[in-house]
């Protein structure tokens, strides 16, 4: 089965739908309203598709979340069977306090080609398409991994940059970056974006690293493996939940390291939708009674494709 440019086309819509449904909320320091509109506005639009969908990444499990909770059935039900991974609103704090980088996005594969991944946090590490698949890993050092890039990329340790999320868990690796002279873009929330920096090099980002969101790992895994990228995450299980959880999808080895192509398999699709301007795109510009919005488009092997569009609101 192929993903069709049908599919493809109803996914771009739902996402700026989403997107658009937050604009009242930006910079309104309402982040849940916020959410749930967005949310409302994807699940209601997803459920018109014909497909036989299931949420494998999103809102949380069905105990936590009302709607796009992991194991929901999604679409009317009479057409390909697919795997959906979504964040109505990735960056809620972004949109509350009209910061850069908020975006809702979507990623769909066939049946049994996404990895259902558990609410828990990931050990994770990503590059771009020019490095070798054996260059980078989580159980390397961060000197060795800064210093194999090095050599991989002939760049000098001063010209590289690594992205990762400004948190105190990263303190070390901070020391780490400066000890070694490497330029550190921080980000305060996002990372599924802050992952997408390393697939084309105008954005100026080497690797990224780092921990963060298990599910966001695997969104960012979808868009990143179909450009050819190197992605390796680890998920951690900290409580005797965690492991439960992760034992009901069928996590046994809870120390594996998962390569990308474990995590997402075959063909997919990954959408984005800008809501506030970022790195990766601009934000929703409104214009008397339409809202333009652009998505980053990521599917078969094409590079990052941004489409504009114009949406009005009745």
């Amino acid at each position: 089965m192929t993903l069709s440019q049908d599919l493809l086309n109803n996914l771009i819509q739902i996402t700026s739908n989403s997107a658009v449904a937050c604009f009242p909320f930006i910079g309104k320091h309402e982040k849940i309203l916020a959410d749930k509109a967005a949310t409302d506005v994807m699940r209601n639009e997803l459920n018109q598709l014909n497909i036989k969908g299931e949420v494998v990444i999103g809102e949380g499990e069905l105990d936590d979340a009302p709607m796009l909770f992991i194991g929901e059935k999604i679409g009317k039900g009479d057409g390909p069977e697919i795997d959906i991974a979504v964040d109505p609103v990735e960056g809620t704090n972004f949109v509350a306090k009209n910061l850069p980088g908020a975006m809702s996005v979507i990623a769909i594969a066939e049946k049994g080609n996404l990895f259902n991944a558990p609410e828990t946090y990931m050990e994770k590490i990503a590059t771009g398409s020019h490095i070798p698949k054996d260059a980078l890993d989580l159980d390397f050092t961060v000197e060795k991994n800064i210093k194999n890039y090095s050599d991989a990329a002939n760049k000098k340790l001063k010209d590289i940059t690594v992205c990762l999320l400004n948190r105190p868990r990263h303190n070390n690796i901070i020391k780490e970056l400066n000890r070694l002279n490497v330029n550190i873009k921080y980000i305060s929330d996002g990372d599924v974006s802050g992952a997408l920096l390393v697939a084309n090099k105008k954005f100026g980002v080497d690797i990224f690293m780092g921990t963060g969101g298990g599910p966001e790992g695997v969104i960012a895994a979808a868009a990143l493996d179909t450009l050819g990228c190197k992605f390796q995450g680890r998920f951690l299980f900290e409580s005797p939940e965690d492991i439960k959880r992760a034992n009901k999808m069928g996590i046994i080895d809870l120390n594996k390291k998962y390569e990308i192509n474990e995590i997402v398999r075959g063909e997919s699709i990954f959408c984005a939708t800008g809501i506030t301007k970022g790195d990766l795109m601009n934000g929703i510009i409104k214009k008397d009674d339409k809202y333009i919005t652009e998505t980053i488009v990521i599917h078969g092997k094409s590079i990052f494709q941004l489409v504009k569009k114009e949406v009005t609101i009745t």
